[in-house]
């Protein structure tokens, strides 16, 4: 038995999308079929990651690596930890005092500031995270408006701005409890990413869940396309990139099979021998 661990935006869907390739939703099925264990991996939080659970999955990590959730109604939690909220406090304040953009991550609910989509459309194609948030905002997958935050813990803080200059007092205050992961930027002008507590990864949520299933870590296979998966990548026993996929990423993982929208989720199953 393997188990096997996606990524969503960019990997397992077009990025910011809800819909997998029919393609990759047979081949989960077939693993599964096959004795195989598959889980989602996640920058998402269990509210975004939502949609996808119709196309059965035997658990996920999301908040990168925050929240982690096995069984047939994913209700057995066995890794929890969202930011203090005096972290919380401390990040949105120096955030804001220099103009960065932020959507703040909850279990049940994603708020984000209100000129955020203004800022993400001026922008250019080519980033997958840019894109995730221009079709979770365009397309309402519910986001909130942060006047409406409602206290609930954060796992994490999407970040977005112009100048990496801006980021310098966030960085002097949280960096060394907090990643400031920064994904490559093609879109001109703008620098995106995400604030991870030190205390977790995806790395560390695919070490929890083989320790759940008593399988060695050797025994797993994870799937990504951005900077945000390069723990799980290094974690694994075989790392696949997509073709779509960062280029740094690419020459870390063990292979590179083809872009999400030419259907590489299937193609990788089925050279690896998991369907």
């Amino acid at each position: 038995m393997k188990l096997i661990f996606l990524d969503i935006d960019g990997t397992l869907t077009i990025p910011g999308e809800n819909t997998p390739p029919k393609s990759a939703v047979d081949a989960i099925s077939k693993a599964r079929e096959k004795g195989h264990k598959v889980f989602l991996c996640t920058g998402r939080n269990p509210d975004m990651l939502r949609p996808l659970l119709k196309y059965q999955f035997d658990g996920f990590i999301s908040c990168a690596g925050g929240y982690v959730a096995v069984g047939e109604n994913y209700d057995e939690i066995l890794y929890d930890h969202p930011m203090t909220d005096e972290q919380r406090d401390i990040a949105l304040k120096a955030l804001h005092d220099n103009g960065v953009f932020c959507t703040i991550e909850a279990e049940g609910g994603s708020w984000g500031d209100e000129n955020l989509s203004d800022f993400i459309n001026s922008q250019g194609e080519g980033n997958s995270e840019i894109e995730r948030w221009r079709k979770a905002l365009s397309e309402n997958l519910g986001i909130k408006p942060m006047r409406e935050y409602d206290g609930s813990p954060v796992y994490k803080v999407v970040i977005m701005c112009q100048k990496m200059s801006q980021l310098d007092e966030a960085k002097k205050l949280l960096g060394g409890e907090f990643n400031f992961v920064l994904q490559e930027v093609k879109a001109y002008n703008c620098i995106n990413g995400e604030i991870i507590n030190k205390e977790f990864d995806k790395g560390k949520g695919v070490k929890i869940i083989c320790k759940r299933f008593n399988v060695p870590v050797e025994e797993t296979v994870g799937f990504g396309d951005s900077m945000n998966d390069l723990e799980m990548i290094q974690t694994v026993g075989k790392s696949v990139c997509m073709a779509n996929g960062s280029e740094a990423l690419q020459k870390i993982a063990d292979i590179v099979c083809p872009a999400v929208k030419d259907d590489g989720l299937a193609k990788a199953f089925e050279d690896l021998g998991l369907i």
